[in-house]
């Protein structure tokens, strides 16, 4: 299969939320993703393992553009890469390598630098708190990563979303708000 095939067939997989009937078809093309299925989290926000997580991240970015999707694919990518063992198991840097190997990966498969650069911006901030003050993106990027964010959160262990939720709705309420102001509405 050629590799613009393969894109296309990636993007269509990520458009159409065949995430979970097509995980073979990723797999060869993105070889990374074995190594987050079956990859425990041991973690308490986290119940599922990483590539669980990951497909109820995409389940949650339904009404996502590709490269939101495609950040939801990839934004866990480095866990099994940045992991430390300890009383419980903690991901730190894993932003950083999902973002490094997010851009590795999409080199690979040849998608123009625009989409890498979006795609590596949403998986490098996807943990990073979003502070309304300080919007160092464009309003459609900050919502997107809001989206993403949404999307992560709902997929962490039902016990520990509300308060992150309840957390996100406050961020957007005051993005919207200043996005409001910054345009006369």
């Amino acid at each position: 299969m050629e590799l613009n095939e393969v894109r296309e067939k990636i993007n269509f997989i990520l458009e159409n939320d065949l995430v979970a009937e097509k995980t073979d078809f990723l797999v060869e093309y993105i070889p990374e993703i074995k190594y987050m299925i079956g990859f425990e989290q041991k973690h308490p926000h986290h119940n599922l393992d990483v590539w669980e997580h990951t497909k109820k991240v995409i389940d949650g970015l339904k009404n996502a553009d590709l490269e939101t999707k495609m950040a939801g694919l990839l934004h866990d990518i480095g866990k099994p890469f940045s992991y430390q063992d300890e009383e419980i198991r903690h991901f730190h840097g894993h932003a950083k390598e999902s973002f490094r190997m997010s851009k590795e990966i999409l080199k690979r498969l040849e998608y123009n630098d625009d989409f890498i650069e979006n795609v590596g911006y949403l998986v490098s901030m996807h943990d990073t708190i979003i502070d309304p003050n300080n919007l160092n993106n464009s309003i459609e990027m900050t919502k997107k990563l809001l989206q993403l964010q949404y999307a992560d959160s709902k997929a962490h262990h039902p016990d520990k979303i509300k308060k992150r939720i309840d957390f996100l709705d406050s961020i957007e309420k005051k993005i919207d708000s200043l996005y409001n102001d910054k345009n006369g509405s």
